[in-house]
């Protein structure tokens, strides 16, 4: 019997990361040595005292059982008090703090829970895909604001039509950005809320990469703004801080109003998470080694990005240097799209890079950089590049 997928999964959109490791994987099958800059997956392991910890809970047999529905309670204090620590922002946890599989799982599910069919949300332009997929399963319609260059890619809020803004019930932020690495200010921040309020237009954060901030500059968290609360949520990930990508472990701050309606909207869909992996989130927060830990960590992604850009400069290859992330965006040289220019490095000299048009349409003319990689590989990367005489 042959059975048909149904009209939602059929709009859904193409996965723009399958096709990217398709390729990827289909020229390390014939053989050849590829630097993969193309992938978003962070390449070192977690800190072993988060390890440990698990290890520890998983042996726990209170931990085989069902979790709570909306996660345990320790960790949404230990997600409160992080937030009041680092951002000097305070939440009450249990009813404005959402535990997640993976922040993956808030944003997609977002316009379910608070949008009806027909309704419209405002996406970023370049942003991560997976935004659209959001789009697709709620039935809901999107427009995108475009994140330009000569707006240090962030956008302006002032630019959108007055009558779609009026009609907007969400908007999407990611800051630091993928794919730019561009980092957000206080003063756009400020603007944003007022923006908000002005429009009543609920604000979503992206808070993937928060921690991963360079040249001494930690990235500033929408939450830290005051009034950010009444109009929006912040999601604040695992994956990138502690290397956990794996785990799918995430948390939602916020609007205690849109807290509930992801928490309801997962009553129907999970058993929360894993209690074992939820208690070792809540020593990843609390043990005494989580910041020399994370130090770490963008020490690392700092070096990298460094060594690449000094490399691609040698070239004549100039870098928009990122202020935070583990991205760095590249132009694409003149005579080629974001595609063909992907391909060409991909087929030419062993180096996979991700087309940035894939992450939408003001993306075209540019590539995406993966620091995922050591700095001597990063380097030998540029010079196989600086081989074909591009530039």
């Amino acid at each position: 019997m042959k059975f048909e997928e149904s009209q939602l999964l059929q709009g859904l959109p193409k996965q723009f990361f399958a096709s990217l490791v398709a390729k990827v994987n289909q020229k390390v099958a014939s053989g050849v040595d590829v630097i993969n800059l193309g992938q978003g997956n962070p390449d070192k392991p977690t800190p072993d005292y988060i390890v440990k910890s698990t290890q520890e809970k998983v042996t726990k047999p209170i931990n085989h059982k069902y979790s709570q529905f909306r996660g345990l309670h320790e960790l949404k204090v230990a997600a409160a008090d992080f937030y009041q620590e680092k951002y000097g922002a305070t939440f009450e946890p249990e009813s404005e703090v959402a535990i997640l599989g993976g922040s993956k799982i808030g944003l997609v599910e977002l316009p379910w829970a608070l949008m009806n069919p027909g309704d419209l949300f405002l996406l970023p332009d370049p942003g991560y895909p997976d935004y659209l997929s959001g789009a697709a399963l709620g039935r809901v319609k999107f427009q995108t604001v475009p994140l330009l260059e000569e707006n240090n890619f962030l956008p302006d809020v002032d630019q959108i039509d007055e009558a779609v803004a009026k009609k907007a019930k969400l908007l999407y932020l990611n800051y630091p950005n993928n794919p730019t690495g561009a980092v957000a200010t206080r003063e756009f921040y400020e603007h944003v809320v007022e923006w908000a309020k002005k429009y009543h237009v609920g604000i979503i954060s992206d808070f993937a990469y928060g921690a991963l901030g360079f040249d001494g500059q930690a990235p500033i968290s929408f939450m830290e703004v005051p009034g950010a609360k009444e109009v929006g949520i912040e999601f604040y990930t695992y994956s990138k801080t502690f290397n956990m990508a794996g785990w799918r472990l995430a948390f939602a701050v916020g609007n205690p109003d849109i807290i509930e309606a992801i928490n309801l909207i997962q009553d129907h869909l999970f058993v929360s998470v894993f209690p074992a992996i939820q208690e070792a989130g809540v020593d990843a927060l609390r043990d005494p080694q989580r910041d020399e830990e994370i130090a770490k960590i963008v020490a690392r992604y700092e070096q990298r990005r460094d060594a690449f850009v000094a490399a691609s400069a040698k070239i004549g290859w100039q870098a928009i240097k990122p202020g935070g992330t583990f991205y760095t965006l590249m132009p694409v040289p003149a005579g080629y799209t974001s595609e063909s220019f992907a391909d060409l490095l991909l087929d030419k000299a062993g180096v996979a890079v991700a087309p940035a048009n894939g992450f939408g349409r003001h993306g075209e003319g540019y590539v995406r950089i993966g620091l995922l990689v050591s700095p001597e590989r990063l380097v030998e990367a540029v010079e196989r590049i600086g081989k074909l005489n591009i530039f």
